[in-house]
């Protein structure tokens, strides 16, 4: 689990949200907005669209606390997951819609950018999965533009461990990116099959 979102606050949030506290459906917004926001806005492109899938996805965890099972990741991993399985779904939506109305299109088409949204998401899924040390290092430089001597100092590690984070980073994304191209997968725990 990643290390910036611990399983005892992952358990205390899911019984707050439960017990339906709405301060505590604040603390998780505030804890995830961006992140649903931004990897949604990736599949989507859109502004709207991506505010549209941050309600559905907070009104869900709002009105289905119990989803949530800690057994199967952090809090941070289940939002990724839900927001990549709405992104996905408006993402249709709003092709087949659009189908509908020009008349063009193929589903070809369609398949072809729904399986780049997809694995865009995948990726972005996987960084925000990843323990927080990881996590900070690829955004650093890759978000910020930092080699990796920048990178360690921004950390304040050595240039070794810089690299050895970023390496392992990487190896994470590749292997996830390419199981996901060759087979077509769902992300990682997120319990559905091709």
């Amino acid at each position: 689990m990643a290390k910036d979102t611990p399983p005892r606050w992952d358990r205390r949030m899911q019984q707050r949200l439960a017990r339906g506290e709405a301060a505590a459906l604040g603390e998780l917004y505030d804890r995830f907005a961006s992140l649903v926001h931004n990897q949604a806005y990736r599949v989507l492109d859109d502004d709207d669209a991506a505010d549209q899938v941050t309600r559905e996805v907070f009104g869900y965890v709002w009105e289905n606390p119990d989803a949530y099972d800690t057994k199967q990741g952090s809090m941070r991993a289940w939002m990724a997951r839900l927001t990549h399985l709405q992104a996905l779904h408006r993402l249709r939506e709003q092709e087949a819609a659009a189908q509908s109305a020009s008349g063009a299109g193929s589903a070809e088409e369609l398949e072809q950018k729904m399986r780049r949204a997809s694995v865009a998401a995948r990726a972005d899924y996987i960084v925000t999965s990843m323990p927080a040390p990881l996590r900070a290092a690829l955004e650093l430089a890759y978000h910020q533009r930092r080699d990796y001597r920048q990178t360690a100092a921004d950390l304040g590690v050595t240039e070794d461990e810089a690299r050895r984070r970023l390496r392992l980073g990487l190896q994470l994304l590749s292997t996830a990116n390419t199981r996901a191209l060759v087979e077509g997968a769902p992300p990682p725990g997120s319990g559905r099959t091709p």
